[in-house]
């Protein structure tokens, strides 16, 4: 993130925080609530640490109360009280009294010591520990003596003299019987071994105190977890690395279901703990003490709740902050990628420059323009997605919502900017296009006024029949001549304003100073003409007029040096124009043709420039403008190379080597230029007035240009043929001739090229031909030139296969190929061990064949110049007829099945995708489909049953659905040779054999 949008980010996370912070206050005030309670109800000695004690009954609190609501403590019979150490004791008279001093704070102690089977001795060494030890605001002791005569008698007369010492440190009542118990404390408070009947049971007091303490102590640690866990969301500070957002998240949302969890556990005990004194207390209102404790139990649960609940916000805002800034950094993340390919992009249109001069120049820079249009066209689809993304955040309430939006409002800026960029230049790319299109019609209407006066033969027009005849063809050429000479170069000065640079204006400049010249030639030439037409006069030798310039090419093979004067150095029919350097007339024809498609094309271009129908007709032109140029330029290379191989004035420049092997070098491309020149020029040229057509013309040829594939599958062995011989002085000669600035690789490459181009033009008719009728011609001619590209890109790397030993055309035409991940697995035994014992995927590109699929391993090779050229090393071969597949794996939505004869072989294919995962399955089933229905029909035909197949549903969208296609071929014949059988799995045993994986 830049400067600017840290700083925006951190304003309004800061906003955000507030909230947050709200939310952390609350949870500490609970907490603090929830703390001061347990404070007031913990006793500060546990039970665990006098546990021992008040289990042998040392002491106890029975629950009742005498006078002054006193709580009594008993001392009931015990042999081992003198045993007890001194702390031990203190420890257990602390425990008894601080657990009703938690909740009644200064309450009165009324201590009855039980001593009827004991002695004075006893009697006064109890005494005189209580007197030491006891912690309390000791109120009385009531102290029942022996019941036996004598030890009754020396208790009497022991505390007579020693009541003095022990009134000084408490008030001790010395009681003789039960019955005298009564006089101090109601019948209702005793237990009934003191004639009382005040129910008490000393292991449930034991097990509710244990319990209750336990639940204090639950409660204490999960409020003091809480406390933690928001102090430490609250001092959590945020990053910008994404994955550390979402690892706070991931631990965050755990620790938090963990603590729910605790607390759910924790309310449950609690609940537990009020229901048991739920029930103890039902049974009296003497029972004081257990609702205390069932209000005390009540009042932590009651907190405990108000604590979670103060958490759950809190921690809900903090969530929230959390994975809103995690959308924001991968927000801002998309925005960046987006904003570099949009910079990307703007910098190439400004490198694009407009300033052309020449019509190829134009050509290539609306070429440029449109790959980079393509481009733009999905940067700017992709930015639309960012932007609709924004605002899906937006309306989310998202904390950052401004900022979300101004970098919306950015990208959208960026766009329409970039998009503007590109419409102007295209604009005036076409503009420039046009005017040079003009300009060339005009230049090449001056050449053939001057062929025309040149080619008039003067015994011809001697007589007055002839010199009306020479006088027609001139009337002809003027009714021909473009509407651009017409108009001045003032007039074409206004019109093409915009676009018209220095050197432009030269060019202008000189095609009208070249019209004025053969203009006077013409006028000159008209005179002479009338003057014999009109009388008969003696045969006159007419001297014919050489043009001011030198005349313009109208092919690749006409040069002026080729011969003196205005001839041709091949006797051609280009096709286009049906002409012969031998026929005048028929060259006339050319020109008319030529220059009446020229005429229009200015036409339309001034009349409707933003009229789809004028551009449908613009490509249309293009579209056989340069057909007509590429099959002039595989003429040149045919007569300018080829055919001079067999030149004997050309034999010693040639190596004997390269002429046996002319078919390798040039390939097929006699075949693809006869199809061209002969059909496909035609049919392009009659759709020039209806370009919708040109779609069903594509369809209609599309088996025809299968021939590229092959042209293309031999281009390597071509490129390595040329490389060798490059240099050889044959082709320098022939390049010398022909005038060619580039080389022969040029033009051989001319044909994939070529290919590329019938599909940028059927787009750019497509995109200007939408509800027109043709237009879904059009795009099955769009589909079938790209499938045809797909096709010869994959017939690329089919001859890259390496150590496949048959015949690989015997296994049909290549229908889709790839690279995946492949498991493998046999039922054989070694071959199954050695397989289970590989973990890792082996890397395989897949050749899927119309009768066979093939497993090969991709290997990088350095050619000559360093570049890598890839090649495939065979590995395995499983003939289809005996192929199955499973379409879904369980695990993994992008891998599937082939198996091979009855699952002995099986193949775990991992695809990139899900989608190349779909493609192949679907190419599969329809191979296997036809195979069966193959085997239907030769079953049919010799009454007997060949095959049987079981087909899946359609592709589910589900994963979990997992469907098997499998095709059995059963043999037709009991009594088939051994050597049938082999053939049929030949492919696969010996290669699995030999190959290896």
């Amino acid at each position: 993130m830049g400067p600017a949008s840290l700083q925006e980010e951190e304003g309004e996370l800061e906003e955000e925080s507030k909230g947050e912070m709200e939310g952390y206050r609350c949870l500490l005030q609970a907490g603090s609530q929830l703390e001061s309670t347990l404070q007031q109800v913990t006793v500060p000695v546990s039970l665990k640490e006098v546990g021992g004690y008040i289990e042998k009954q040392v002491a106890y609190l029975s629950g009742g109360r005498g006078e002054d609501s006193s709580v009594i403590i008993t001392l009931p019979e015990c042999s081992a009280f003198s045993d007890i150490p001194e702390e031990a004791l203190a420890k257990v008279f602390t425990y008894l009294t601080l657990v009703p001093r938690t909740r009644q704070p200064g309450v009165k102690f009324i201590v009855i010591l039980d001593r009827r089977l004991d002695t004075w001795a006893s009697i006064k060494t109890a005494l005189a520990r209580i007197a030491a030890s006891f912690p309390g605001n000791l109120h009385l002791v009531l102290v029942l003596r022996p019941t036996s005569f004598f030890h009754r008698t020396v208790t009497d007369i022991g505390f007579r003299f020693s009541q003095e010492d022990f009134m000084l440190k408490m008030p001790v009542v010395m009681l003789s019987s039960v019955t005298d118990l009564l006089h101090y404390i109601d019948e209702n408070q005793l237990t009934s071994e003191f004639g009382g009947t005040l129910d008490y049971c000393h292991s449930d007091w034991i097990v509710l105190r244990t319990a209750i303490e336990s639940f204090a102590v639950t409660v204490k640690d999960i409020a003091q977890m809480l406390q933690g866990f928001g102090t430490e969301l609250a001092e959590t500070e945020l990053c910008d690395e994404g994955k550390t957002i979402e690892y706070l998240l991931e631990s965050h949302t755990d620790k938090y279901r963990k603590l729910k969890d605790a607390i759910r556990s924790v309310s449950k005990e609690g609940r537990h703990l009020l229901a048991s004194l739920e029930t103890s207390g039902k049974e009296g209102d003497s029972q004081w003490d257990v609702r205390l404790d069932w209000e005390t139990v009540q009042r932590l649960l009651s907190q405990l709740r108000d604590m979670e609940s103060a958490f759950d916000g809190f921690f809900e805002k903090h969530h929230l902050k959390l994975h809103q800034y995690l959308q924001l950094l991968r927000y801002e993340q998309s925005f960046q990628e987006m904003e570099l390919c949009l910079e990307h992009l703007v910098g190439q249109e400004r490198e694009l420059s407009t300033s052309v001069d020449t019509l190829a120049q134009t050509e290539q820079a609306l070429k440029r323009l449109d790959c980079l249009e393509s481009s733009a066209q999905e940067v700017t689809s992709r930015a639309q997605i960012v932007v609709l993304h924004g605002h899906q955040l937006s309306a989310g309430h998202h904390y950052a919502a401004a900022l979300i939006m101004q970098r919306c409002n950015e990208l959208r800026h960026h766009c329409d900017t970039l998009n503007a960029a590109l419409k102007a230049k295209h604009t005036r790319l076409l503009l420039t296009h046009q005017l040079l299109l003009c300009v060339g019609q005009a230049q090449g209407w001056c050449d053939d006024g001057a062929y025309l006066l040149a080619n008039q033969l003067v015994d011809k027009y001697q007589s007055k029949e002839g010199a009306q005849a020479a006088l027609r063809d001139i009337d002809r050429l003027l009714e021909l001549a473009p509407s651009l000479l017409s108009s001045g170069p003032d007039a074409l000065a206004i019109e093409y304003e915009a676009v018209i640079t220095p050197q432009l204006q030269a060019q202008i400049g000189k095609t009208f100073e070249k019209h004025s010249a053969v203009q006077q030639m013409i006028q000159s030439r008209q005179a002479c003409l009338r003057k014999l037409a009109d009388k008969h006069v003696r045969p006159v030798q007419l001297v014919a007029p050489r043009a001011e310039n030198p005349p313009r090419s109208k092919s690749p093979l006409f040069s002026p040096k080729h011969g003196d004067g205005l001839k041709f150095t091949f006797d051609l029919s280009l096709p286009g124009k049906r002409t012969s350097r031998k026929s005048p007339n028929s060259r006339k024809i050319e020109v008319i043709h030529d220059y009446q498609e020229s005429r229009s094309c200015v036409s339309y271009g001034l009349d409707g420039e933003d009229s789809p129908d004028v551009l449908k007709r613009h490509v249309m032109r293009e579209l056989i403008e340069t057909e007509r140029i590429y099959v002039e330029e595989l003429l040149s290379v045919l007569l300018g190379y080829r055919a001079e191989m067999d030149s004997p004035s050309l034999s010693g420049l040639l190596p004997a080597i390269l002429r046996s092997k002319r078919n390798v070098l040039f390939g097929n491309t006699p075949e693809i230029y006869n199809f061209h020149s002969r059909v496909f020029l035609q049919d392009l040229e009659g759709c020039l007035e209806a370009p919708e057509s040109v779609g069903a013309c594509f369809l209609k040829r599309k088996e025809s240009f299968q021939m590229y594939e092959c042209y293309c599958q031999n281009k390597p062995r071509s490129d390595a043929l040329w490389k060798q011989f490059s240099d050889c002085s044959f082709f320098q000669e022939c390049q010398k001739k022909l005038e060619h600035k580039l080389g022969l690789d040029s033009y051989l490459l001319k044909p994939v090229q070529r290919l590329t181009k019938y599909q940028l033009l059927l787009k750019e008719l497509l995109k200007h031909s939408t509800d027109c009728e043709g237009s879904s011609e059009l795009q099955e001619a769009l589909t079938a030139m790209l499938d045809l590209l797909k096709s010869v890109n994959d017939s690329m790397h089919q001859i890259a296969i390496t150590g496949y030993e048959g015949d690989i055309c015997e296994l049909g035409r290549v229908l889709m190929q790839g690279s995946f991940s492949v498991w493998i697995s046999h039922k054989k035994g070694p071959t199954r061990m050695k397989e289970l014992a590989r973990f890792k995927p082996m890397q395989r590109h897949l050749f899927l064949y119309e009768r066979a699929l093939l497993f090969c391993k991709r290997r990088e090779e350095h050619a000559g110049g360093g570049d890598k050229t890839p090649s495939y090393s065979f590995k395995h071969c499983l003939k289809m007829t005996a192929v199955g597949i499973t379409e879904n794996v369980k695990g993994d939505v992008k891998k599937f099945e082939i198996w091979y004869s009855g699952r002995e072989e099986v193949y775990v294919v991992q695809a990139p995708t899900v989608e190349v995962k779909m493609a192949w399955l679907n190419e599969l089933r329809r191979i296997l489909t036809n195979q069966q229905k193959l085997l239907r029909d030769e079953a049919n035909q010799h009454g007997q049953m060949v095959g049987h197949m079981q087909l899946p549903p359609p592709l589910s969208e589900s994963p979990q659905e997992h469907t098997e296609l499998w095709l059995t071929a059963f043999k037709t014949d009991q009594t088939a040779s051994p050597s049938n059988v082999e053939t049929s799995s030949n492919c696969s045993s010996k290669t699995t054999r030999d190959a290896g994986w």
